[in-house]
């Protein structure tokens, strides 16, 4: 029989081509969705089967992460042979403001479903998306071994989702992993994140319908990679012998002020014509350089990442150049038109 998986975070980024890669993989795959009076699946649209057509195998759950009762229920409902915990508020700069509310979905949700799995009493491998957050202050590179100091809410509540998946692990001999991931970014990423803020405003000012981008610290290291790559990386934790924790990264290092000017120079413009520096996108406590060490997801899994931080943003730029076509031509339907 197929394998099955349940996703949080499904519709985010790193869930919608987690499901991706578990479908071409003959998994029966299921998400859990927060209900919303707005469609917020956009992500899913290229594998969206209607729960009306035989053998379907991408089923969507009605749920929540803070919701106990309900993670019980589906994962009884579901009986599945991996869960991937990939939902969160991840956003970093938005956890200094919403920091209790990041401790509840991106710490203690993580415990929340833990003990749903012991409670629901289903025999299933845990993956847990661990943050190179959690490094925060200390120096880099960074891996597996590497001591935390988060500076963030964010960081924090990641640190404290690492270390319960561990206790789980010892306490309870259950298969459950971290994936420490370093940035990892797509087309797919949400407009607010640094990276897409950056190229889809430089397919803006190119097309004439932006003069300027806002930036806080430019200054910032950090380890991007191609999120599609990061999700591979993933399913090879839950299949390998015995629960580990890995890091997943590229060993190399950008600074923002790097890839805003790759991104302007892709479409032959000077980036120091159109950025200006604005201090409400400053943390009030900054992460200086985030560089990730993956000796051991190459030598553990066979995992090292092929797509880096040029190509990268030349794939983002590109995406969010067509995009922006598209909806001009009016071959992109947008809901709030």
């Amino acid at each position: 029989m197929a394998k099955s998986a349940l996703i949080t975070g499904i519709t985010g980024q790193d869930g919608s081509y987690l499901a991706e890669l578990l479908l071409s993989k003959g998994y029966e795959v299921h998400g859990i969705v927060r209900r919303s009076s707005s469609f917020n699946t956009e992500r899913l649209d290229d594998i969206y089967q209607d729960p009306h057509v035989a053998n379907q195998r991408l089923f969507l759950h009605f749920g929540d992460l803070n919701d106990g009762v309900t993670l019980i229920n589906i994962l009884r409902d579901v009986n599945p042979d991996e869960v991937y915990n990939l939902g969160a508020q991840s956003h970093v700069r938005v956890s200094f403001d919403q920091p209790v509310f990041t401790g509840d979905v991106t710490g203690v949700a993580a415990m929340r479903l833990l003990e749903a799995v012991r409670a629901a009493r289903v025999r299933t491998k845990i993956y847990q998306a661990s943050s190179s957050e959690m490094f925060g202050a200390t120096p880099p590179p960074q891996d597996e071994s590497t001591p935390f100091y988060p500076r963030s809410p964010y960081g924090a509540a990641k640190v404290y989702a690492y270390w319960v998946t561990r206790n789980y692990r010892e306490a309870y001999d259950l298969f459950a992993v971290n994936g420490i991931l370093f940035n990892h970014e797509s087309p797919r990423r949400g407009a607010t994140f640094v990276t897409r803020k950056v190229t889809r405003a430089v397919a803006r000012i190119q097309a004439g319908l932006q003069d300027k981008l806002y930036m806080g610290n430019l200054d910032a290291v950090r380890d991007w990679g191609y999120a599609p790559e990061y999700v591979e990386g993933m399913w090879r934790m839950l299949q390998a012998p015995k629960p580990e924790d890995y890091v997943l990264a590229t060993n190399t290092a950008y600074s923002v002020r790097d890839f805003v000017r790759m991104a302007f120079e892709h479409v032959g413009l000077d980036w120091e014509k159109y950025v200006d520096y604005d201090a409400r996108y400053e943390r009030p406590t900054e992460v200086d350089a985030l560089i990730g060490d993956y000796s051991k997801a190459r030598d553990g899994l066979g995992w090292k990442p092929k797509v880096h931080t040029p190509e990268l943003v030349r794939i983002m730029v590109d995406a969010d150049i067509k995009l922006l076509e598209d909806e001009r031509t009016g071959r992109l339907v947008r809901i709030d038109k």
